[in-house]
């Protein structure tokens, strides 16, 4: 499937296998995006080879006239025992709200989602997101993403993720993190 999202950039969907040949490649991108330290990379990479074996993976790319990679996502079924679903659950257990748990129960998580600093603000990241959640089948689609005013919140808020837990801190990151959730399909 391929998308165009802009004269100059083409979305595809890549193979697990596709996804492991140009992993060095995503890496960069990601840690760019994300402003990270060298040697963040090669940190991430089990992981995120790992990821590519969950049920319902599924990944996308943006490309751009040369081939180069310009952003990426992926994401797949959450389910008990992984990780991040654990450390929501708890989260969401500490906060009390029992109500809010119900997002857990048939899920998409969106593991990633980024674009390079210098193709943002391009509509990118959002034609990522569309193709990505293009007939998922889950009730919805939950995130992570750093708390404060970036490009990311403006992008999720347009498109209707709303609140499900704020300023939650995941083991191991200092950083505030806000869980945003939407149902599925996107609009």
């Amino acid at each position: 499937m391929t998308a165009m999202p802009s004269e100059r950039t083409r979305l595809v969907e890549l193979s697990s296998e596709d996804f492991r040949a140009r992993l060095r490649e995503a890496l960069g991108l990601y840690v760019a995006a994300m402003n990270y330290p060298p040697g963040t990379a090669e940190q991430r990479a089990p992981m995120w080879l790992t990821h590519a074996l969950r049920e319902g993976w599924r990944c996308v790319a943006a490309l751009d006239g040369t081939g180069r990679m310009t952003g990426i996502a992926y994401g797949y079924r959450g389910s008990p025992g992984q990780w991040w679903h654990e450390q929501v659950r708890r989260g969401l257990a500490e906060a009390g709200d029992v109500d809010a748990s119900r997002w857990l129960e048939d899920y998409y998580e969106l593991t990633e989602i980024h674009v390079h600093p210098e193709n943002q603000a391009r509509g990118i990241g959002e034609d990522l997101l569309r193709m990505l959640m293009d007939g998922v089948p889950h009730r919805h689609v939950l995130l992570s993403t750093p708390e404060g005013p970036t490009r990311a919140w403006k992008l999720y808020r347009r498109l209707g993720f709303t609140d499900v837990l704020r300023n939650y801190h995941f083991v191991g990151d200092p950083r505030p993190f806000a869980i945003l959730g939407r149902t599925l399909p996107l609009d």
